[in-house]
This record gives structure tokens, C-alpha cells and sequence, in this order.
């Protein structure tokens, strides 16, 4: 592995952080993080976040070679293309996981979500024949929710990052952000330790929704069917998204 000299690297920014005169408390501030992180970093208990090591070796007057190197580098001295090839391979195996270790890991989730689509739609075209034969309509609502469901379960079964950024743990952070997906939850703070039930939970809500709905739908038809042209509908929605962020809230909370 290419990994990167923990020590070597603290003590260098310990260095300069003095000899830019600034406080570990005023570095953590520009950088938006804690200073216990910085403290971490110093002692080489830890490293930074991928993405903060650009904006720290500015702050420090650095480049982010001799940042990674730990060490100040002669303006002369070239680097050869295989030296280059492994500083970068230091980079990202600072915050990232082997590729082939995340798509073995990935493999059964694919599969469980795969089923359950597989499932879901079954349901649904036996719903639509049930429906037919009574000459009824599917309310728009059930779509919606099954939509969204499948959605949402593609992002948690398929898509979701199972390890969050080191400095999610090193600050209390309410909010994630993830291409499109968006989630805010004030009150609780997402860090690798409430992480895994919140993706487990997720995925959970998702694969028990996309299966239940046409279910429900088609165990209670003249019901149902009354129930989503009426105010039912609105309460069945918020039940619906009440079944995904309030488990994601207890699961935050008590893992934090």
C-alpha cells in the first residue's frame, strides 16, 4: 500500500503552522474544522480529509507535494513520473477505499435491491389485473410512493457511500450531500459510527416499501382505493416519508 508517513507528515505541519504564526485553534477555523483535529494530525494519531489538503497547504505556504512529503523540497529537484504516480496513490488512499474491496462488499446489495424491484413490479402488474377485472383506476398517489421508493432504494442499495469523510467525524455535521441526494437532519450529527444504521435503515425502508404498498393496495381494493382519492392519501404520504426519516433520526441519535 502506499501509505503516507503519519509522524512525518504531523510534524511538518506542526512546523509550519508556528512559522506562519498561527494557533491550532486558528488553523482548525480556516480550515472549518476542530482543533482536536488538528491536534490529531500534528501527533499523527490522523490524517486530513482529502479535500482539505489543497486549502491547508496553501494556508501553511506549502505545495501539496512537500505536504504529503512532510518535508520542504528544493525548487530544483524534479520529480520522476514514478514518483509523481505514487504521491498520487498516497492521496487517494488517504480517504479511499480499495476499489475491488467496495464492489465485492457492494455485490449483495445490488442483488437484495434487484429482487425487490423484481418483486415490486410483479405485485404491481397482478394489482393492475386485479384492478382491471373491477373496472377501477390506480390512484397517481400509489405511483408516486412506489416511484419514490424505488428511487431512494436504488441510491441506498446501489449508490450510497457506506464510509463517510474523515472530517464528518471530526466535526458535527448535520447535514450530507451526495450528487443529486440531499439530506439535513438538524439535531443529530453523521459520523461513521451512526453512519452504517442510517444506510441500514435507509435500505430497509426502502425494500419493505416497495414491497408492502401493492400489497396493501391489493389486500384492501375497494378500501384503498376510496382511501387515496380522500384526505387518506395525504396521511398515507406522510406516513410513507415518516417511515424513512423518523428511523434515520433514532438511528442518528442513538449512535452518534
Amino acid at each position: 500500500m502506499y501509505e503516507l508517513n503519519k509522524e512525518k507528515f504531523g510534524e511538518f505541519l506542526a512546523v509550519r503552522r508556528k512559522k506562519e504564526g498561527l494557533t491550532k485553534k486558528e488553523l482548525a477555523q480556516k480550515l472549518f474544522v476542530s482543533d482536536k483535529a488538528v491536534s490529531k494530525w500534528e501527533r499523527g494519531a490522523g490524517m486530513p480529509d482529502v479535500s482539505l489538503l489543497i486549502p491547508l497547504a496553501d494556508i501553511l505556504g506549502v505545495t501539496v507535494t512537500e505536504l504529503l512529503e512532510g518535508q520542504e523540497l528544493k525548487a530544483e529537484v524534479c520529480m520522476d513520473t514514478d514518483q509523481v504516480e505514487n504521491l498520487v496513490k498516497k492521496a487517494i488512499t488517504l480517504s479511499e477505499e480499495d476499489p475491488e474491496t467496495v464492489r465485492i462488499r457492494k455485490r449483495y446489495p445490488i442483488r437484495i435491491f434487484a429482487a425487490a424491484v423484481l418483486t415490486a413490479l410483479l405485485e404491481m402488474l397482478l394489482l393492475m389485473g386485479t384492478i382491471y377485472t373491477f373496472e377501477q383506476g390506480i390512484d397517481s398517489g400509489l405511483f408516486l410512493c412506489e416511484g419514490l421508493s424505488i428511487a431512494f432504494g436504488g441510491y441506498f442499495w446501489v449508490m450510497i457511500k457506506e464510509k463517510l469523510p474523515v472530517y464528518y467525524d471530526e466535526n458535527r455535521i448535520s447535514a450530507y450531500s451526495d450528487g443529486i441526494f440531499r439530506m439535513n437532519m438538524p439535531g443529530i450529527h453523521f459520523n461513521n459510527s451512526s453512519w452504517p444504521f442510517i444506510v441500514r435503515t435507509g435500505r430497509i425502508w426502502s425494500a419493505v416499501s416497495m414491497i408492502s404498498l401493492p400489497v396493501l393496495t391489493l389486500a384492501g381494493t375497494g378500501f384503498f382505493l376510496s382511501f387515496w382519492s380522500t384526505a387518506g392519501r395525504f396521511i398515507l404520504l406522510l406516513m410513507f416519508l415518516g417511515g424513512l426519516f423518523i428511523p434515520v433520526y433514532v438511528a442518528g441519535k442513538k449512535y452518534e
